[in-house]
């Protein structure tokens, strides 16, 4: 697939890997089983989001990122594909640090069911702490989410033009058909042409009521007229 063809890919990535890390901030993270005598004999459940409370904003912000990335002109995009990376990077962390502390991750809910605070009485309490695999989806998602701003940062300077009002001074895309381009230009060479050559246009301009619209030749004109049909500008306009 080249370079062009990357924008959609590397959005619905962003978008898809922020939407795991999202589904899995809801889910279940841990299953706790208390001490004996602890107060509960069932087991606890601790979701994502007492776990890892950050996930879910990190998460939204990846989404409001895709969105961006839509219609950004080449400048942003390099901004957003840094972005997209580093958020990524913050979302890998924030479930890694819940993995490697899973008594800070389950300690609000083990406080909620028992009353008991502090690290150290909450790790003596607990019996067994697992973790489901729900904390592995978020932490792929951050992944996707890091490789997708890699994408953006390696192809989206080629991408299709964005909005020129978030391109940083890009120009617009032709809203002509390009089938019909040369037949254009082929028209406007012909008629700059023919007052190239016309005697009469350079008299004619001067003697209008309205007065001449440029004091040059007419032969001038002419290829001031060529050379900003060549830079893409339309002389008639």
């Amino acid at each position: 697939m080249t370079p062009e063809r990357m924008k959609l890919p590397a959005i619905l990535a962003v978008i898809a890997g922020s939407g795991l890390a999202l589904l899995s901030w809801s889910q279940p993270w841990f299953e706790v089983r208390l001490q004996a005598g602890a107060g509960t004999g069932a087991p606890l459940a601790v979701g994502g989001d007492v776990a890892s409370p950050a996930l879910a904003a990190l998460a939204l912000a990846g989404l409001a990122l895709a969105g961006a990335l839509a219609i950004a002109g080449p400048g942003i995009r390099v901004l957003l594909g840094i972005l997209a990376v580093v958020l990524g990077g913050c979302l890998v962390l924030a479930v890694s640090t819940s993995l490697g502390d899973v008594v800070g991750s389950v300690a609000p809910a083990v406080t909620d069911a028992t009353g008991v605070t502090g690290t150290e009485p909450v790790a003596a309490l607990l019996d067994d702490a697992a973790a489901t695999a729900w904390p592995w989806v978020g932490l792929a998602g951050g992944i996707v989410v890091a490789a997708a701003g890699a994408l953006v940062l390696a192809t989206g300077h080629r991408w299709p033009g964005g909005s020129r009002r978030y391109g940083g001074g890009g120009r617009l895309a032709p809203t002509t058909d390009p089938a019909d381009e040369p037949n254009a230009e082929r028209a406007l060479a012909d008629e700059l042409d023919s007052r190239a050559d016309d005697p009469e246009a350079e008299a004619s301009d001067a003697t209008s009521p309205e007065g001449p619209p440029d004091s040059r030749p007419a032969r001038d004109r002419a290829i001031d007229d060529w050379d900003e049909l060549s830079r893409g500008d339309d002389p008639t306009a």
